[in-house]
């Protein structure tokens, strides 16, 4: 139970909903469970409210308290709604987990202004926004969870406004792990790299090439996987890790 008693808001707790008879679970929905399972009460939050609420009723089957947030990133009210609601519903926060991304163009060529803007909306502008929002009613001791990719680390991705924003999540966690220090509040960065989720499989069909890349631990990664450092950093085992970037990526940025 390595999160009794721990109030967290994951920010995009949903999954897509695909046609695939076989889909796996996606990155938020498996922090949700996970951090359900290990003793906390979670809010999840997503633009969509039929998503929120499958992963609520997971949260649940846990045996743990849930609480269902809906709202767009893209808008500054929004954040600080979301932000709201979960601490009126759970009593308070101590845990937050932004796992919100979408990608948008090709090439520095084949990138609008308009695809740019939007990327750097939902991928960097929304976590400053939350954090903003956070901070101020989070107890003292509390953690944030920044969701990146190994896209932040390295070029790869082909969409400049994907590699730009991931990257500079490290920047914005390390302010945040800054100021949170006086009050023990703690901000890392995980940075996964290739998971078989929805949007993962999404993705592959779009750049087939995706599913031949020679990750060293020779697979993708679980959204479990993913997960389960997340939770570990939310937790008090982590007590002493902050403005870190962790990649969970089977040695692909590495090795």
């Amino acid at each position: 139970m390595k999160l009794a008693g721990r109030r967290v808001l994951v920010v995009g707790a949903g999954t897509r909903r695909t046609d695939d008879p076989d889909a796996p679970v996606g990155n938020g929905r498996a922090i949700a469970v996970l951090a359900a399972r290990a003793g906390a009460a979670v809010a999840c939050a997503d633009i969509s409210a039929e998503a929120a609420e499958e992963t609520a009723r997971l949260v649940e089957a846990e045996g743990a308290q849930s609480a269902v947030v809906v709202g767009d990133v893209r808008f500054e009210a929004s954040c600080a709604g979301m932000v709201r609601e979960a601490a009126d519903a759970l009593g308070g926060l101590d845990a937050l987990v932004c796992n919100v991304g979408v990608g948008g163009g090709m090439w520095l060529k084949g990138t609008t202004a308009e695809q740019w803007d939007d990327v750097m909306a939902v991928n960097l502008r929304a976590h400053f926004l939350l954090c903003q929002a956070a901070l101020p009613v989070m107890d003292d001791g509390s953690a944030i969870v920044l969701i990146s990719s190994i896209a932040g680390l390295g070029a790869g991705s082909r969409i400049p406004a994907y590699d730009a924003s991931k990257a500079a999540l490290s920047g914005l966690c390390r302010h945040v792990a800054f100021e949170g220090a006086r009050r023990g509040i703690r901000a890392n960065v995980v940075a996964p790299g290739l998971v078989d989720t929805p949007l993962g499989r999404m993705a592959t069909q779009g750049r087939p090439s995706r599913a031949k890349t020679p990750v060293p631990l020779g697979r993708q990664a679980t959204a479990w996987e993913i997960a389960a450092p997340v939770v570990f950093l939310l937790s008090e085992e982590a007590a002493y890790i902050t403005g870190a970037i962790l990649p969970v990526c089977g040695g692909l940025s590495t090795l």
